[in-house]
C-alpha cells in the first residue's frame, strides 16, 4: 500500500471551511452528495452538517435550477464543508455557483459540450481558482439527440468487446473535452469515468490513470441499494486502491448518503490509507458454537462504542472459546462467551468474568477506563502485554461438572483430556 500513482494536486476550500487536497501526497478523501432539495435551505443545511459529522470530507449539492443556485447564497455561509456544485445542462447554473461562493464545480461532457459555455465556466473558475471535475459517466457519454449517431454507437458498443467500445468512447470524448481546458491553460482538474458495471469502472480507470497525470476521482454510479450496492462498489475502488489507482472517492447508495460515509471511509481503513478514527470492532460471523446472543451484543456494543469512544481502539466480541483468546490477545479490549458467561481482557490481561446479562456494561466500562489509560500516557494502542492459552473447553466458563452431572459430557474423555 505504499505505493500511489503520482498525480496533479488540487485544493477544495477555503480558509474558512478548511481545504482539502486531492492527489499527490495528500491522504485520499470521501465525498458525498445531499440526497435533499438544494432549494429547500434549512433541511440541506441540515443534512450537510450530517454528512461531515459522520466524516465527509466534501459534500456535492445538485443546483439543477435557479433556485438551487441562489440557495446556495444562504446555505454555504452555514456549513464547515468544502461544497461542490453538481452542474448539468445548463452552464449558467455552474456560473451561479460560483458567483454564490462554491469551492468546486463537476460538468458532464455529455450534458454541456457546447465550447463557448464550457470556456466561460473554466475562466469564472480560473478567476476564482476553483477546481473542476470532469465527470465522464457511462450513462451520459453515448450520444442522444443524434440518433444516427447514437445508433452507429450503440452498434459499437454491443459488438464484440463491449469494455472495448466503450473505453474507446469513454477516452475519446474526455481527450475531446480536456482540449478546450487545456486551450485556456486550466489544470485544476479531477477526472471520473464512473459506471454501473464494476468491472468496467475498474479497466476504464486504470488505461485513464495510463494517460492523464490529473487526480480520479472513483466510483460507480448507480451501485443500487446499500444491501448490495457495498459488494458492487467496495470491490472496484479497493482493487483500483490497492493499485495505487485514486484520490477521492465517493461510494454511491440508494439510501441515506451517511453509510456512503461510513463505508467509504472504512474502506480507506482497511487498506491503510486514512488513520482509523473512533473504535475498530470485530466480531465472530455465525456459528453453532456461540452460546450467548451474540448478534444482539454486537450490535448493541457498535452503537455504544460510537456514541462514547473516540480513539481507535481494537475491541473484539467473539462468541466462543475456539477463536476468542487469540482476538482477545490481538485486540486492545476483548470478550470472548462461553456458556452464558464472558471473560473480558485487556490488551491481553483478564480483568473479569461476567455473567450474560453484566457483559455489554462490563465491556464498556472496560473500554472508557483503557481509553482514559491511553489519554493519560499509561497505555498504548496495540500493545500486546501476555499471551492467552485457551481454556478447558468445558470448564473455565461454568460448564464443567453440570454438564458431565447432566450426561452431556463424556466423564472419561474429559478426565483422559484433562490428564487425571
Amino acid at each position: 500500500m505504499a505505493y500511489r500513482r503520482p498525480t496533479r494536486q488540487v485544493t477544495v476550500g477555503d480558509d474558512r471551511v478548511g481545504r482539502i487536497r486531492i492527489g499527490g501526497d495528500a491522504p485520499v478523501s470521501v465525498q458525498t452528495m445531499t440526497a435533499g432539495y438544494t432549494y429547500d435551505i434549512d433541511k440541506c443545511v441540515a443534512e450537510i452538517h450530517k454528512l461531515a459529522a459522520a466524516g465527509a470530507d466534501i459534500v456535492r449539492v445538485a443546483v439543477p435550477e435557479k433556485k438551487d443556485t441562489d440557495a446556495l447564497k444562504e446555505i454555504l455561509p452555514q456549513v464547515r464543508v468544502p461544497i461542490v456544485a453538481d452542474v448539468h445542462f445548463h452552464f449558467q447554473r455552474a456560473l451561479e455557483s460560483i458567483e454564490a461562493g462554491v469551492h468546486k464545480i463537476r460538468l458532464n461532457p455529455g450534458n454541456i459540450s457546447d465550447k463557448v459555455q464550457v470556456r466561460d465556466v473554466i475562466q469564472a473558475c480560473k478567476q476564482r481558482k476553483l477546481p473542476i471535475r470532469i465527470g465522464v459517466n457511462e450513462g451520459s457519454i453515448v450520444e442522444r439527440k443524434d440518433k444516427q449517431k447514437r445508433l452507429k454507437e450503440l452498434g459499437g458498443v454491443f459488438s464484440n468487446n463491449r469494455h472495448g467500445h466503450f473505453l474507446a468512447i469513454m477516452i475519446a470524448k474526455l481527450e475531446e473535452y480536456l482540449d478546450i481546458f487545456h486551450e485556456q491553460d486550466f489544470h485544476d482538474i479531477v477526472i471520473s469515468a464512473k459506471s454501473t458495471d464494476p468491472t468496467l469502472a475498474i479497466d476504464a480507470y486504470t488505461e485513464i490513470s495510463k494517460r492523464f497525470d490529473y487526480p480520479l476521482h472513483l466510483g460507480v454510479t448507480h451501485a443500487g441499494p446499500k444491501e448490495t450496492g457495498t459488494i458492487r462498489s467496495v470491490v472496484p475502488l479497493g482493487h483500483l486502491l490497492a493499485s495505487g489507482v485514486g484520490d477521492t472517492i465517493r461510494i454511491s447508495y440508494a439510501n441515506d448518503p451517511v453509510y456512503e460515509v461510513q463505508d467509504g471511509l472504512e474502506l480507506l481503513y482497511c487498506l491503510g490509507l486514512r488513520p482509523r478514527k473512533g473504535v475498530e470492532l470485530i466480531a465472530c460471523p455465525t456459528c453453532g458454537r456461540i452460546q450467548v446472543d451474540l448478534f444482539t451484543l454486537v450490535q448493541d456494543v457498535r452503537k455504544k462504542l460510537a456514541e462514547e469512544i473516540k480513539l481507535p481502539i481494537k475491541v473484539a466480541v467473539m462468541g466462543c472459546i475456539v477463536n476468542g483468546p487469540g482476538e482477545a490477545e490481538g485486540a486492545d479490549v476483548a470478550i470472548f462467551a462461553g456458556d452464558r458467561r464472558g471473560i473480558i481482557y485487556v490488551q491481553g490481561q483478564r480483568v473479569a468474568n461476567v455473567p450474560e446479562e453484566e457483559i455489554l456494561e462490563a465491556l464498556l466500562a472496560e473500554c472508557r477506563k483503557f481509553e482514559g489509560m491511553v489519554e493519560q500516557g499509561q497505555a498504548k494502542l496495540g500493545e500486546k502485554k501476555v499471551d492467552i492459552l485457551p481454556p478447558d473447553p468445558i470448564g473455565e466458563l461454568g460448564s464443567g461438572f453440570d454438564k458431565i452431572a447432566a450426561g452431556n459430557v463424556d466423564k472419561l474423555a474429559t478426565l483422559t483430556v484433562s490428564g487425571k
